[in-house]
């Protein structure tokens, strides 16, 4: 396995096998006048869009399917069940990420993009630009469901991010930081360009570890908060349900989130990279 070389006994790092990309401007008014990035918001928006459709009608599916008023004979086996869901929206993020993460990055969640955006790996003209996106298509998928699925829609709850009963606020907080911690960790590490190089001989393609991570995260925190941990999907849903749970609830999968991609981005960062210390002239390697 290829090593950083020291060179000059400086600190630098003359015999690097990868390449860190340059830190992104704070603020790019050019990137203003380029289509590519109107072209990236627009993947956003329609990715997150399919995302919401697929997943939101999952859920309204499987509750619809294990209703005992509907199926009472066998309705606790009925459906796709809460490992059903989590494969849905694992499974939906892989196959996003793989199909936009040329165009956009394949962020496809606020709080990816904040992440991100503190790790200065996109612009804050972008990042702004992906959140409205984001949240847009959330709104425009959950509007399809409800439109497809109206006689089911608003019975089974929407498909909307609410605590669960018997769980205190700050346990759906600290279920929602965790969780978010884990997926924007797991994107850092899918892309990082010191693990390509050196893991190039393992053919690991970076959004299946992404899509586990979402599915892992859902199995665990469903029965506590829906699993939010992406601020656009739990907007996109209290929006079109529009009922006074979803919007009492509606902070902690926006603070959880974003407390939870910013702890992420510093820990790979500034630990795990150890950016700080080589921005130093630190001698030792990661």
């Amino acid at each position: 396995m290829a090593k950083d070389v020291e060179a000059g006994g400086r600190g630098e790092y003359a015999g690097k096998d990868y390449t860190d990309p340059p830190p992104e401007p704070l603020v790019d008014a050019e990137e203003l006048t380029k289509w590519s990035l109107y072209r990236a918001a627009i993947a956003e928006f329609v990715a997150t869009m399919l995302f919401l459709y697929v997943t939101v009608a999952t859920v309204i599916g499987y509750k619809h399917q294990s209703d005992p008023a509907v199926n009472p004979t066998d309705a606790a086996c009925s459906g796709a069940g809460i490992l059903g869901i989590a494969w849905a929206f694992g499974g939906m993020i892989f196959i996003l990420v793989y199909c936009t993460a040329g165009i956009s990055g394949g962020h496809i969640n606020p709080a990816v993009t904040l992440g991100l955006f503190l790790a200065r790996k996109i612009s804050l003209v972008r990042a702004l630009l992906y959140m409205i996106a984001q949240c847009l298509g959330a709104i425009c998928g959950v509007g399809l469901v409800k439109g497809f699925q109206s006689a089911y829609y608003v019975r089974y709850g929407g498909g909307a991010n609410e605590l669960s009963d018997g769980y205190s606020k700050g346990t759906g907080l600290v279920a929602e930081i965790i969780g978010t911690f884990v997926l924007v960790y797991t994107v850092f590490s899918a892309t990082d360009p010191k693990r390509n190089a050196r893991d190039s001989h393992v053919p690991v393609l970076a959004p299946l570890p992404i899509g586990f991570a979402v599915f892992m995260v859902h199995l665990a925190t469903i029965p506590i908060t829906g699993t939010g941990i992406n601020p656009a999907r739990s907007f996109g849903a209290a929006v079109i349900y529009n009922k006074d749970k979803a919007w009492d609830d509606q902070w902690m999968f926006w603070v959880g989130p974003f407390v939870g991609a910013a702890v992420a981005a510093a820990y790979h960062q500034y630990i795990l990279r150890a950016s700080g210390a080589k921005a130093l002239g630190s001698s030792s390697s990661i």
